[in-house]
C-alpha cells in the first residue's frame, strides 16, 4: 500500500511538471513573459540539470527589460555551474541588448575558453551561436573543441556548413573535403552540397584542392578523391579530363569498365560525342568480348557515331558509308537476333533517310518483323518506321495498314498516339482534310508534348486554310508538296510549290510555302538560304501561324550552324517576351538563359 501511494504521488508530480512545462511554453509564445518567468523559475528549481528552463527564465526577464535581475540570475547560476556554456551566450545577448558590445564579446570568448572535451557541450555552444548567426564564434567554438578533443577532423563537416553559410568557398571546400577524409561515406552528401552551392568557377577551387590531396597520397591508397575529381570534371562538362581520370581508376582498381560506360553515356547525352566514343571504345578494346559490357559498349559506340554525324547535319557521303559499314560489321558479329533489333531499325533509318536506299531499309525491317522473339514495343517501332518508308516509296496502303496495326496494339500508349498521328498525317497528304483535322483535334490532348504540339499545329493549319476557297485545290497542292518533302523529293517539291504560287497568286498559303522551302534548305544543309527565308517570314508575315516556329528555327540555326550566339540569344528573347503564348516560349527562355551563361538546375 505504501509503495502504491508513493507511485501515485510520483505520477501526480510528473503530470503536474509536464502541465507546467506546457503552460510556461504557451505563456512565452503568447508574450506573457511575467507568467512565463515565474513558471520557468519553478521548473528550473525542480530540474537543476536542465539548462533550458533556466535559459527561458532569464530570456523572459530580458523580454521584460529587467536586465539587472537577469544579470544577477546569470551570475549566480554560472558561479555554481561554470560549465553551462550556453548561459554565457545568453549573458552576452543580455549585454548586447544594453549596448555593452565589448563586454558581450568577452562573455562569448569566455564561453569558448570554458570548453572541455565534451563533444555534446561543444556542439551545444556552437548551435547557440549559430541561432544568433554569429558564425565566426561558432567556428571558433568548433576549432577550440577539436583542439580539446585532440582530433582535427572531428568537426570538419560542421565547419564546412558554417563557411557555406558565410559564403566563404575556400575554407568551406577544405572542411567538407576533410569531412570526407574522416568519413568517406559522406562523399555523396558533400558532392550534392558542392553541386547545389558552388558555381562552375568555384568548382575550380575544388579541383585544385583535390589535385593537391591526390598528389599527397603518394602510395595511391585512396580512391575517394580521384573519384571526386572525375565528378568535378563532369560538373564542369570537361568530359575528356573525366575520362582520363576514370581510365586511371579503372586500371588501378581493376574494374569492369562500368564507370567508363556511365561517363560515356553522360558525355553522349551532353553531345560530347568524341569523348563518348573514346569511352565506349575503351571498354571494347581493353575489356574485350568476355566483358559483360562489351555488347552494350559496342552498340552505344555505334549509336554515338551516328549521332555525331546526323545531329548537326555535318557529314559527307563517305562518312555515311563508313557508318553503314560499321553497322553491317556489328550485325555480322552479333547475328540477327532480337537483342540487336534496335540496331537494325537504326541501320534502316540510315539507309532510307540518309543514303536514299529505301528498298534496303524496307528489306531490313521486313526481316525484323518476321523474326520471332522481338519485344512488342520494338516491333511496333519497326512497323512505324517501315510504314514511313512505304510512304516514301508511294505505297500508301501498306503504310496505313502498319500504322493501324500499331494504333490497335497500343491504343492508350504513346506509341498508339504516334501511330494515330502518322495515320492522320497520311490522310492529310491524301486530301482527306476534315477527317485528318478531327484526328489531330483529339491528339492535341496527348500526354506526349511533341505529338500534342504537332497535332495542334496541323489542326490549326487545316482550320485556317480549309474554308478559304470554294475548292480544296490549293490546299491539296500544298499537301502534295509536303508529301514530296517527306519522300526527300526536294526538286519536285519546289516545282509543286512554284506551281501553287503561279496558280494562286497572293494566296494565304504564301507564308506556309516559304516556311516549307526553308525546311527543305535546312535539310539540304543550305543554312544561309534557310535563314534568309525565315527572316522574310518574320519581317513580311507578322500574323502568320508559322511566325513563332520561324523565330525558333532561325535562333537554332544561328546557335548551332551559323555561329552567331548573340543573334540567337536575341531571337530567343523575342520569342518568350513578344510571343509568350507560344508553346515554344518556355524552351526559348531556357535557351536564352543558357546562352546568357546562367547556371540552370
Amino acid at each position: 500500500m505504501r509503495y502504491l501511494l508513493i507511485l501515485l504521488v510520483g505520477l501526480l508530480c510528473t503530470g503536474l511538471f509536464a502541465q507546467n512545462n506546457r503552460l510556461a511554453q504557451k505563456y512565452y509564445q503568447d508574450g506573457e513573459y511575467e507568467k512565463a518567468a515565474q513558471l520557468y523559475l519553478e521548473l528550473s528549481e525542480g530540474s537543476q540539470n536542465n539548462d533550458f528552463f533556466y535559459s527561458r527564465y532569464v530570456t523572459s526577464l530580458m523580454k521584460l527589460e529587467r536586465y539587472d535581475e537577469a544579470e544577477s540570475a546569470l551570475k549566480k547560476k554560472l558561479r555554481r555551474q561554470p560549465e553551462a556554456v550556453k548561459l554565457y551566450v545568453i549573458y552576452g545577448q543580455l549585454l548586447e541588448d544594453q549596448g555593452r558590445g565589448d563586454e558581450a564579446e568577452e562573455k562569448y570568448r569566455e564561453a569558448i575558453q570554458q570548453l572541455g572535451s565534451d563533444q555534446y557541450q561543444i556542439t551545444q555552444l556552437a548551435n547557440a551561436f549559430m541561432q544568433q548567426t554569429k558564425y565566426e564564434l561558432a567556428i571558433a567554438t568548433y576549432e577550440r573543441g577539436a583542439e580539446m578533443i585532440g582530433d582535427d577532423l572531428v568537426f570538419s563537416y560542421n565547419l564546412g556548413d558554417l563557411y557555406r553559410r558565410k559564403g566563404d568557398p575556400e575554407p568551406m571546400i577544405t572542411n567538407y573535403l576533410n569531412a570526407v577524409e574522416a568519413m568517406p561515406k559522406r562523399a555523396k552528401q558533400v558532392r550534392t552540397i558542392f553541386q547545389r552551392y558552388l558555381s562552375k568557377e568555384e568548382l575550380k577551387l575544388v579541383q585544385k584542392e583535390l589535385y593537391a590531396r591526390i598528389q599527397a597520397d603518394t602510395e595511391g591508397k585512396d580512391d575517394i578523391f580521384p573519384s571526386m575529381l572525375s565528378w568535378v570534371f563532369v560538373q564542369r562538362k570537361d568530359y575528356a579530363a573525366a575520362l582520363r581520370q576514370d581510365k586511371a581508376l579503372d586500371r588501378r582498381l581493376d574494374e569492369n569498365g562500368n564507370r567508363i560506360y556511365q561517363l560515356g553515356q553522360l558525355a553522349a547525352n551532353d553531345r560530347d560525342y568524341g569523348t563518348a566514343i573514346k569511352a565506349f571504345d575503351y571498354i571494347v578494346e581493353e575489356k574485350g568480348p568476355t566483358s559483360t559490357l562489351y555488347l552494350d559498349a559496342k552498340r552505344e559506340g555505334l549509336v554515338t557515331r551516328r549521332r555525331s554525324l546526323t545531329d548537326g547535319y555535318d557529314y559527307s557521303q563517305e562518312d555515311l558509308r563508313i557508318l553503314e559499314t560499321a553497322y553491317d560489321d556489328f550485325l555480322a558479329e552479333f547475328g540477327n537476333n532480337p537483342a540487336v533489333a534496335p540496331i537494325v531499325i537504326q541501320l534502316a533509318e540510315l539507309e532510307a533517310l540518309y543514303l536514299n536506299d529505301t528498298r534496303r531499309a524496307i528489306n531490313l525491317l521486313d526481316g525484323l518483323i518476321q523474326q520471332a522473339g522481338v519485344p512488342p514495343r520494338i516491333l511496333a517501332e519497326a512497323k512505324l518506321s517501315l510504314a514511313d518508308y512505304y510512304l516514301i516509296t508511294g505505297d500508301i496502303w501498306e503504310a496505313t495498314l502498319l500504322y493501324s496495326q500499331v494504333d490497335k496494339a497500343f491504343k492508350e500508349d504513346l506509341l498508339g498516339h504516334e501511330a494515330r498521328f502518322r495515320n492522320a498525317r497520311l490522310s492529310y497528304f491524301r486530301g482527306d482534310f476534315e477527317w485528318a483535322q478531327s484526328q489531330f483535334d483529339v491528339l492535341k490532348a496527348s500526354t506526349s508534348k511533341l505529338i500534342a504540339n504537332d497535332a495542334l499545329d496541323l489542326s490549326v493549319f487545316i482550320i485556317d486554310n480549309l474554308g478559304l476557297d470554294t475548292t480544296t485545290l490549293a490546299m491539296q497542292t500544298y499537301a502534295d508538296a509536303e508529301l514530296l518533302v517527306f519522300q526527300n523529293r526536294f526538286d519536285e517539291a519546289f516545282a509543286k510549290m512554284d506551281s501553287l504560287v503561279a496558280a494562286f497568286p497572293g494566296h494565304d498559303l504564301e507564308d506556309d510555302i516559304f516556311y516549307l522551302k526553308a525546311d527543305i534548305h535546312r535539310r539540304k544543309r543550305e543554312y544561309d538560304l534557310a535563314a534568309t527565308i525565315y527572316e522574310k517570314i518574320i519581317a513580311d508575315y507578322p500574323e502568320s501561324i508559322r511566325l513563332d516556329n520561324s523565330i525558333w528555327n532561325l535562333a537554332q540555326l544561328f546557335e548551332n550552324q551559323l555561329d552567331d550566339k548573340v543573334r540567337a540569344q536575341e531571337l530567343y528573347e523575342t520569342l518568350f517576351i513578344d510571343y509568350s503564348n507560344s508553346i515554344l516560349a518556355v524552351e526559348a527562355r531556357k535557351k536564352y538563359r543558357e546562352l546568357r551563361g546562367d547556371e540552370l538546375q
